[in-house]
This record gives C-alpha cells, sequence and structure tokens, in this order.
C-alpha cells in the first residue's frame, strides 16, 4: 500500500441494497489490491422523501449531499455513486476520481402479466418517476396511463407485485447486481429506449487534492466507460441537465471513433421526440465531451429547451 494512505479507506455509501452492494463491490477491489478499507451506511434525504418526484424537491443531488458532508469533514475517504444519480457539476472541492467498467446500460421492462411493453392493453398504467422514460414511453405508446413510482429496487418491485402497475421499467444494471435478472421479462434495446446520460455506470467522489486516493483508485478506473460516460454527461450538462430534465444521452465506443445519440421530449406536449447523432474519434475526455456539446446544440437547434 502506498505510504500516504497508511489508515482504512472509508466508503461512504447510502444504506439501499443496492447502494450497498456498490459500495461492497469497490471495497472488495481494493481489498484484493492490499488496502483496509471500511463502510459508512448514511441515509440521504433522497432516500427519505417518498412521496414526491425528484424533479420537485431538489434533483438527484439529494442522493449524494449527506455523503459530500461525510467526505469534507473527513469522517469518509470516497463515496461511491450510480453515477446517473451524480449532478453534472459537482459542487466546489469535490471530483469524480474513477468511474469503473459499465455494466448493462439498457432500460428493463418488468412486468408479472405482460412479457413486452407492446403487449400491454389500452390504458394500462405503467409505473416510473424518471421523466426520460416518461417522454421515451410515451413516444412509445400514447395511450398508456403513466404514473410516479419512486423508492429503492425493493420498493418498487414490491409496489409492482401489489398490482399497482402493469409494468416498470427498471434500471437493467441494478437488477443484475442484485441476482435479480430473473425479473426482466424484456431488456429494451437502446434505439427504443435511450438510457439516461451514465446509465450503469459507477463513479467514485472524492475531494479535490487528494492525490492519495486518486493513485490508490487508477486500477479502477476503465477508461473506455468513462469517456462514453463523459460525452452523455457533457450534452445533459450543457442542456442545464438534471432529474427534471426529460433527456436522453448514450454513447457507444468503436475502436477510437465515438458514437452519441441524444433524445428530449416535452413531457406536457405532444410525444415526440427530438434527437441528435454524432460521431468522432475520441482520444481523450476533453473530445469526448466536445462530441457531447455539438449534440446538445443540435437538440437545441431541434426545438430542445
Amino acid at each position: 500500500m502506498p505510504s500516504n494512505l497508511k489508515r482504512p479507506i472509508v466508503i461512504a455509501t447510502r444504506e439501499s441494497r443496492l447502494a450497498m452492494w456498490q459500495a461492497e463491490h469497490v471495497k472488495a477491489i481494493l481489498q484484493s489490491l492490499g488496502h483496509t478499507v471500511q463502510l459508512l451506511g448514511m441515509t440521504t434525504q433522497g432516500d427519505q422523501i417518498l412521496d414526491r418526484s425528484l424533479s420537485k424537491v431538489g434533483g438527484k443531488g439529494l442522493f449524494v449531499k449527506e455523503l459530500e458532508v461525510a467526505l469534507s469533514e473527513g469522517r469518509a475517504d470516497i463515496a461511491v455513486h450510480s453515477l446517473k444519480d451524480v449532478p453534472m457539476d459537482m459542487p466546489e472541492g469535490f471530483e469524480l476520481a474513477c468511474v469503473m467498467e459499465r455494466e448493462d446500460p439498457r432500460d428493463a421492462w418488468v412486468s408479472a402479466q405482460y412479457s413486452t411493453l407492446m403487449d400491454l392493453p389500452q390504458g394500462a398504467v405503467v409505473g416510473t418517476s424518471s421523466l426520460r422514460r416518461t417522454v421515451l414511453l410515451r413516444a412509445l405508446r400514447p395511450d398508456l396511463k403513466i404514473e410516479p413510482l419512486r423508492g429503492n429496487l425493493d420498493t418498487r418491485l414490491r409496489k409492482l407485485d401489489e398490482g399497482h402497475y402493469a409494468g416498470i421499467v427498471l434500471a437493467a444494471a441494478g437488477l443484475k447486481r442484485l441476482a435479480l435478472t430473473d425479473r426482466i421479462r424484456h431488456n429494451f434495446e437502446t434505439d427504443q429506449m435511450l438510457p439516461a446520460a451514465g446509465q450503469g455506470a459507477l463513479g467514485i467522489e472524492i475531494c479535490t487534492g487528494r492525490t492519495d486516493l486518486l493513485e490508490a483508485l487508477k486500477p479502477l478506473v476503465h477508461s473506455r466507460s468513462w469517456l462514453a460516460v463523459a460525452a452523455e454527461r457533457a450534452v445533459s450538462r450543457a442542456m442545464g441537465g438534471s432529474c427534471s430534465m426529460p433527456l436522453a444521452a448514450h454513447a457507444t465506443l468503436s475502436g477510437q471513433v465515438l458514437s452519441l445519440r441524444a433524445a428530449w421530449g416535452n413531457p406536457e406536449g405532444e410525444p415526440s421526440l427530438v434527437t441528435a447523432h454524432i460521431s468522432g474519434q475520441v482520444n481523450d475526455l476533453q473530445q469526448a465531451e466536445a462530441l457531447g456539446n455539438q449534440v446538445a446544440a443540435d437538440l437545441k437547434r431541434g426545438g430542445a429547451h
């Protein structure tokens, strides 16, 4: 272990089952590299407010704020996040130190009765609190009734099982990480349901200036995943992105060529989407972000706001 990391690395994490899995995953990798690691479990404001949509109460940053306080007070060294929950602009004093190899970025269809979204009868109720998923679902099936669905993964599945919804849409990555793939009836291909920026990727946040942690986390970095999510997050940032933004962005890499697609929809208006696509060679994060900015400009020219 590096001499400047004598004490244990403390990971701040939310206490939901998925967040704990993610923190334990990082802990196991760091321990395999010779580090001593401890977990600091915390309940965030985002976990406590379940009766309103995130877009109305402050956005997905509510899931990371308490963890950042623990970092700034020195009670924790790193925070492990689902990257799609991390605000596009990091607060002053914090930085994204690492993006790990991405899991499946797709959305999953979960239903007791219906194999696919297209099998639903007219007017059926589908659960999601994501504005992105809402506009994409309405574009695919404008006849359906989209109802709010908040809570952690287990809570959402329980609400489905209680019969509140004909089906729900969840991130495939979370279901796979918790060994719940048997709940997936169908994975939406990305040309059907474009994922959220960063979906399926884990990001590790630290206080700026912790070069000891940057060094310790280097083996966990997956540079190709980071390039892809950097492009996606740049689209969202340029659009003023938050969870109140009905925006999808997804990038793939083939060799050094990054292909980036994005879609924006009006949650109140007609179920039509503004889309944009670009491909270009990328060698670093700046080039990836530049492509993201170009896609955002194309969306705005197409009427997205």
